[in-house]
């Protein structure tokens, strides 16, 4: 007897329908999975021959032959243990043969029967969604990542026996209700009123957030790198649907989701230790698991110490920085990922830090200082939007009773600035100034005569590469936003020059 139901997989973090086919027939007793199984796809016999035999079903003694199709797509993970065994049990006549032809179903079998959660479900629910189906059976505990749509019936189950109940008709489940995308209110751990002193650098971030831009933060230890980059967050403006979609299905694929309801709320924040591999920042890996760049889209990656990474990991981050996507390529497929990020990078100015410093006296040697800055490459320092210094914080400031700007009111104006970006750019397929190329730079950056005499000027004086020139151009377009000019002027392009002072005092000997 030949039973077929509706599964799915994933490529990179796209959904794609798999049909999960069963043929029982007589013969030794045996069970083979074909269809370019993976090692976790082929031990699924095991776990279903338990949970059907332990759940009260007779397992068949013939010979039980699982096809999953398309062939030529390799099948990863533990997602097929449930459609296989409600396969086996509609083969056998235990459930109706036809019973779940208009489902998608996908779920991992623990040995006793019950159902357990597994990754990658929204995009398999978007996917599906997409190809018109209505209804999916699924784990109870990703039911509320599926159900934001409200014309999906989204069947959540607990057991094999919930789910033969279900499709029997002896024990209908109720779909789970829809949820309702609503933005909420979050509290930060860090705000900017709580930052001491440190205008520049405060203003430098504000900037930085309002266009998406790269900030690399230069200071000695204690002068509030960390707690600037961490403080972030609470100006980052809130999320759109869209927008907490697309990060759900980035984070659903990496298992990111394990222990937490419905979808990511919140932009991310990721701050990996430097001792991470390449494969861990940009992906990739045996099942090319999508990386922390990726983790960080529409959000902040913050990567302190950050010559201290190794630099074929530093190296790794130009190309997901120009183009705003990761490509992993593999012997059997390609796979890419998003990787639309804010960078914020923090380093000390030498190995020690004091360089610099008006209280301590530097003891490195002057060819420990190239060697140390030198670890972050020309190529990568001009893809850094905003570079600013952060000296010491003075006593006064530091024991000052008078609170800073909140972040709220900084938000306020990210926020106005980069809905002024998305109108203007509305058809031309990016949000932010830092994504122009240079044909929206000739449409959007219009100058006054006084801006583009400074920029001349500022080109050949602070010898700026053609990149390190369209980053200045762009900067000044986000100031402008900031205001609320729909022309740069001259004191924009002369703040925008000013965050890329640090490059000649720094590297000016490369």
């Amino acid at each position: 007897m030949l039973a077929k139901l509706n599964s799915y997989g994933l490529i990179g973090i796209e959904g794609c329908p798999i049909s999960v086919e069963v043929d029982i027939s007589r013969g030794m007793q045996r069970a083979d999975t074909v269809g370019l199984p993976d090692n976790a796809v082929k031990e699924s016999r095991e776990r279903v021959r338990s949970a059907i035999v332990n759940s009260g079903y007779n397992y068949p003694e013939m010979r039980v032959l699982v096809n999953l199709a398309p062939a030529d797509i390799r099948k990863e993970g533990t997602v097929y243990d449930l459609p296989i065994a409600l396969g086996i049990l509609a083969a056998r006549g235990v459930i109706p043969l036809h019973s779940a032809d208009d489902y998608i179903i996908i779920g991992e079998l623990a040995l006793d029967g019950k159902v357990r959660s597994v990754t990658g479900v929204l995009p398999m629910v978007i996917n599906a969604h997409e190809r018109g189906f209505r209804n999916i059976m699924l784990p109870f505990d990703n039911a509320a990542e599926a159900s934001f749509f409200s014309d999906m019936n989204v069947i959540p189950v607990r057991s094999l026996n919930e789910a033969c109940g279900h499709l029997n008709g002896t024990a209908v489940i109720p779909p789970n209700p829809p949820l309702k995308w609503s933005e909420q209110k979050k509290t930060f751990p860090y705000d900017f009123s709580e930052i001491k002193g440190q205008m520049a650098a405060k203003r430098a971030a504000e900037i930085a957030v309002a266009g998406n831009h790269n900030l690399l933060l230069i200071g000695s230890p204690g002068s509030g790198k960390t707690m600037l980059a961490r403080s972030i967050p609470s100006i980052l403006p809130e999320l759109t649907m869209e927008e907490s979609l697309e990060i759900t299905r980035i984070h659903s694929v990496a298992g990111e989701l394990k222990g937490r309801t419905g979808i990511v709320t919140e932009r991310p924040f990721r701050s990996p230790h430097h001792s991470a591999s390449i494969p861990a920042l940009v992906g990739g890996g045996s099942r090319a698991l999508p990386g922390e760049i990726s983790l960080a889209h529409y959000g902040v990656l913050f990567m302190d110490e950050f010559p201290q990474f190794p630099s074929t990991v530093l190296e790794a981050l130009r190309q997901p920085l120009e183009d705003g996507v990761i490509t992993i390529t593999r012997a059997a497929a390609k796979t890419e990922f998003p990787a639309e990020f804010m960078l914020v990078a923090a380093m000390n100015p030498c190995p020690c830090g004091n360089y610099g410093s008006k209280t301590k006296e530097c003891r490195c040697s002057a060819v420990q200082i190239e060697k140390y800055r030198n670890r972050i490459s020309s190529p990568l320092l001009d893809r850094l939007d905003i570079h600013v210094e952060m000296n010491e914080v003075n006593y006064d400031d530091l024991t000052s009773a008078k609170a800073g700007e909140s972040s709220a009111a900084i938000r306020a104006r990210v926020t106005a600035a980069r809905k002024r970006q998305k109108e203007r750019y509305k058809d031309d397929g990016i949000l932010f100034n830092s994504q122009l190329t240079t044909p929206l730079m000739r449409k959007y950056c219009r100058m006054t005569a006084e801006a583009e005499e400074l920029l001349h000027s500022a080109y050949y004086k602070f010898k700026l590469s053609a990149r390190a020139y369209t980053r200045v151009i762009k900067v000044a377009r986000t100031i402008a936003d900031i205001e609320g000019k729909d022309t740069i002027g001259k004191a924009h392009v002369l703040e925008a020059v000013q965050y890329r002072g640090l490059d000649e005092k720094y590297w000016g000997a490369r």
